[in-house]
C-alpha cells in the first residue's frame, strides 16, 4: 500500500511539472490495465516479445508481468527519468516484478529512437498523444507499426471524447493540431482496428484501442 501511495505521489508531481509528456491526471485504473493487456493474456504457449511505451510508474506493467514467462522478452521505453528510476527500483525490490528482471529492460529515450533487434508480438502504449504536436504523433504512430510484427497487436488508450470536444471548442492552430491527430489515428483505426474497449471505471473514462499489425488480414473491427 505504501508503495502505491508513493508511486501515486510521484505521478502527480510529474503531471504537475511535465503535463505535455505525462498527460494523464491519475495513474491508470486496474480496469484499464486489464483491457490494455487482454490480448497478451490470450497468448499462446510459445515465447513472446512485449514492448510497453510510456508506462509511468507502472500500473499497466504490474498487469503485464504476471503474464510473462521465462523465454519471453519485455522491453519498456520511458522518457521521464523519475519514472525510469521507479521502474528500475521495482524490478529490484518488488516481489511481483523481480522474477521478470532477467528478461526485462527499461530504456530511457524517445520511442522514435528505439531500435531493437527484433519486432514485437505486443506493443502496449500509454503515451498521451493528444498532448503532442501533430507531426510527432504521425512519427510515433508510424513507429508503433514499425516495431510491431504483422501478426502482432498494438493496444493504446485515449480519453473518451477529448478530441471530438477539442475539435469543436478550439480555434486556430490548436484546432488544426487536434484535427490532424484525430485524422491520423482514425485512419489507422479504420484499417487495423480489431477491438475497442470502453473503460468507464478510470479517471477520466477511456477507450482502449486494439490494432492489428500492418499486413495482418485481421485489421477489421471486431
Amino acid at each position: 500500500m505504501f508503495r502505491t501511495i508513493s508511486n501515486n505521489l510521484a505521478f502527480f508531481r510529474q503531471f504537475r511539472q511535465r503535463f505535455e509528456t505525462t498527460g494523464a491526471i491519475a495513474p491508470s485504473s486496474q480496469f484499464l490495465a486489464k483491457s490494455m493487456t487482454r490480448f497478451l493474456a490470450k497468448r499462446g504457449s510459445g515465447p513472446v516479445r512485449v514492448l510497453e511505451i510510456g508506462p509511468g510508474t507502472g500500473p499497466v506493467t504490474q498487469r503485464i508481468i504476471p503474464l510473462l514467462t521465462d523465454g519471453d522478452r519485455f522491453d519498456i521505453v520511458e522518457l521521464n527519468e523519475s519514472f525510469v528510476e521507479i521502474l528500475n527500483a521495482r524490478f529490484q525490490q518488488d516481489d511481483v516484478w523481480k522474477p521478470a528482471a532477467a528478461f526485462s529492460q527499461v530504456h530511457q529515450l524517445p520511442i522514435q529512437d528505439f531500435q531493437p533487434d527484433e519486432k514485437y508480438d505486443f506493443v502496449i502504449s500509454g503515451l498521451p498523444l493528444n498532448n503532442f504536436p501533430a507531426d510527432l504523433v504521425d512519427s510515433i504512430a508510424d513507429t508503433y507499426f514499425k516495431l510491431l510484427k504483422p501478426e502482432g497487436v498494438l493496444s493504446y488508450f485515449e480519453y473518451m471524447y477529448v478530441r471530438p470536444i477539442r475539435k469543436v471548442v478550439t480555434r486556430g492552430d490548436e484546432k488544426v493540431r487536434i484535427t490532424r491527430i484525430d485524422d491520423t489515428m482514425a485512419a489507422h483505426c479504420a484499417k487495423q482496428r480489431i477491438a475497442r474497449d470502453n473503460i468507464i471505471l478510470n479517471i477520466p473514462p477511456a477507450w482502449v484501442q486494439h490494432l492489428a499489425g500492418v499486413g495482418s488480414p485481421d485489421g477489421a473491427m471486431a
